[in-house]
């Protein structure tokens, strides 16, 4: 009725051509998708810009290199100096040759370490099963050098470490070189931290498969192994590529690491090496650096997905969801689960319990009693012990730190939460249509750019003021708004895998009552929404508490974060101080962790959209 009116009034073509834009345009999911391109934009595709710019544009640093040059004119210096010339092959290519090999050996033993414990739980009758799930979280939880660092207390030798490890210490035995540092160490405590990838992933994936198939496999004659090769793993690809991807380009961005087990053996990869740069104010150089990081991971993430498609599972993954014929361990049941146990332990509580260890020693490489001293929690402050710092528990630098953390950390995970829910509403709300692609699609891109070559991305964006952006650089606020940027992902994803859960059907009752879209929203679409909002809420805040790569290149003297304080102590030689700051640390993310998972049925595996 008020459409045929509107028409009597402008009958003319354009006229109706207008009045349907407008209400196009006036609709919730369509503003909504407006308004997050425009806040994409400016989060993600201006940054890029900035970037890239840099590296082509002779600044003041460059003029005693570049001859004839004028500052804000157009170079190929810093890409001819990173790719062609004598030193491209120590500054690019040996770093990247290194990041891909760290990566791939990490992947690749996560997937082992994550898919056997997977099938393990679903697919076998072992018992212990919440345990299980519960252990294999715990290292994600954890900051990813927790393990590295816990590496070195057990053994780092007195070579190339500079004093003994407890290993050493215990056996009168060196570590060989290769164990202490370099490749070997970073591969496996990077996969001790991301196993958790392919273990929620994988285990979800054999959750969901129709045992149907595999029983009529069985009925076929087909043996288990076979029935495991021609049905079910086929099944499970896309799992594991998820895991993969996630994986390879976590490892490939990873600072932490390899900057604890790499650097003092000169083994550096792309993100060691643009930390390096960026150090010494070599930003065109540190910024072909992050492109070329960025470039890897996403052709890695497309060479995914033209293998195996972007679907998260095949369309033959039916809703029975359970083999009810379960391989049977037998007497093999407590060993089995003995070895699981141990092993997640040794993951879970032994890192812990050796940084703790290592807090209560006086020096360096003397694990015996008589070395006992609580300096590093409660010292009053010598100069011969850490520097003259206080210890942890009356450093007043630690606990501006903590709060930073925090702060941090639950200011990200709030925006980010909402980013999500809203993000989630105008992809499925709008799904199928062009503008709801492109809004899925912008929001993935941070997933695929590197933690620390995003951060490298924010400094060439706010490191001057550019009309109407800020130079934000130096403050907390560049903090946030770089976090909140790296998780738009995950918290998209999970918005959209709870909005997927609302029925259209609710939604257009209240409207035909005559409730309004803000209304609508508010209760109904927030209120059934509200676990993803808390478990996408979770996901950031634990990832944000732990960060290091994605800020590395951007704290400062004042904005300093518990993460990077740990890693500017062990630069300084202060293992004992970085470790006790590790120690409070995990305890913090922990008990946030149990805090936040206690509201409306919030979890890690929801955050992560599965």
């Amino acid at each position: 009725m008020f459409e045929s009116r509107t028409e009597q009034l402008d009958p003319s073509p354009l006229g109706v051509a207008f009045r349907r834009f407008f209400q196009w345009l006036t609709r919730p999911q369509v503003v909504l998708s407006l308004v997050m391109l425009l806040v994409m934009f400016y989060m993600v595709v201006i940054p890029l810009y900035r970037m890239l710019a840099t590296t082509v544009t002779v600044s003041d640093s460059d003029l005693r290199v570049i001859k004839d040059a004028t500052v804000g004119s157009f170079t190929w210096y810093h890409w001819g100096r990173m790719l062609s010339s004598k030193i491209a092959m120590v500054m690019t290519f040996e770093p990247l040759l290194h990041s891909i090999t760290v990566s791939l050996g990490a992947t690749f033993l996560s997937l082992l370490i994550g898919g056997l414990m997977a099938w393990m739980v679903v697919r076998t009758d072992i018992p212990g099963k919440n345990v299980i799930h519960l252990l294999a979280i715990v290292p994600y939880i954890m900051p990813s050098w927790t393990i590295a660092q816990a590496w070195l207390v057990l053994f780092k030798n007195q070579t190339s470490g500079g004093t003994m490890g407890m290993l050493e210490f215990m056996t009168g035995m060196p570590t060989p070189d290769w164990l202490a540092y370099g490749p070997l160490p970073i591969i496996i405590s990077s996969a001790l931290h991301y196993y958790t990838f392919f273990f929620l992933f994988v285990s979800s994936a054999l959750l969901s498969i129709d045992s149907s198939l595999e029983e009529a496999g069985e009925l076929a004659g087909a043996s288990r192994s076979r029935i495991m090769r021609k049905i079910t793993l086929p099944l499970v690809i896309p799992a594991i590529a998820s895991g993969f991807i996630m994986t390879f380009s976590k490892t490939m961005g990873t600072f932490g690491g390899p900057n604890v087990l790499g650097v003092p053996v000169r083994y550096y990869t792309l993100s060691t090496m643009l930390r390096s740069n960026t150090g010494i104010g070599n930003y065109g150089d540190a910024f072909v650096l992050a492109i070329v990081l960025i470039l890897f991971s996403m052709t890695t993430v497309l060479i995914n997905q033209r293998l195996v498609g972007t679907r998260k599972s095949f369309e033959t993954i039916g809703g029975r969801g359970f083999m009810s014929n379960k391989v049977k361990l037998r007497n093999w049941k407590p060993i089995i689960l003995g070895v699981v146990i141990v092993f997640q332990i040794i993951i879970a509580v032994l890192p812990l319990t050796l940084l703790t260890y290592s807090t209560f020693m006086l020096k360096t490489g003397d694990y015996g009693f008589s070395n006992f001293t609580l300096a590093h929690w409660a010292g009053e402050g010598d100069l011969k012990i850490n520097n003259g710092e206080p210890g942890v528990l009356l450093n007043r630098k630690i606990y501006m730190g903590a709060w930073n953390s925090i702060r941090l950390a639950l200011l990200t995970a709030l925006f980010t939460a909402l980013l999500g829910v809203i993000l989630g509403y105008a992809i499925v709300k709008g799904r199928g249509t062009r503008l709801s692609k492109i809004v899925e699609q912008l929001a993935f891109i941070p997933y695929v750019i590197p933690g620390i070559a995003f951060g490298a991305v924010y400094i060439a964006m706010f490191t001057k003021p550019v009309g109407p952006i800020p130079a934000l650089y130096g403050t907390f606020a560049l903090l946030v708004v770089v976090s909140v940027a790296k998780h738009i992902p995950f918290s998209s994803r999970s918005g959209v895998s709870a909005m997927l859960q609302v029925g259209r059907e609710l939604e257009e009752a209240a409207a035909i009552s005559g409730a309004g879209a803000w209304t609508r929203f508010k209760r109904i679409v927030f209120p059934l929404t509200s676990t993803g909002f808390v478990s996408g809420f979770l996901l950031t805040f634990i990832s944000t508490m732990r960060e290091l790569s994605l800020i590395i290149l951007l704290v400062t003297p004042t904005t300093q974060v518990l993460a990077s304080q740990t890693m500017r102590y062990i630069e300084n030689g202060n293992e004992q101080q970085a470790n006790a700051v590790i120690v409070l640390l995990i305890f913090l993310v922990l008990f946030g962790n149990f805090v936040i998972s206690r509201f409306r049925g919030g979890s890690l595996k929801k955050g992560l959209g599965m």
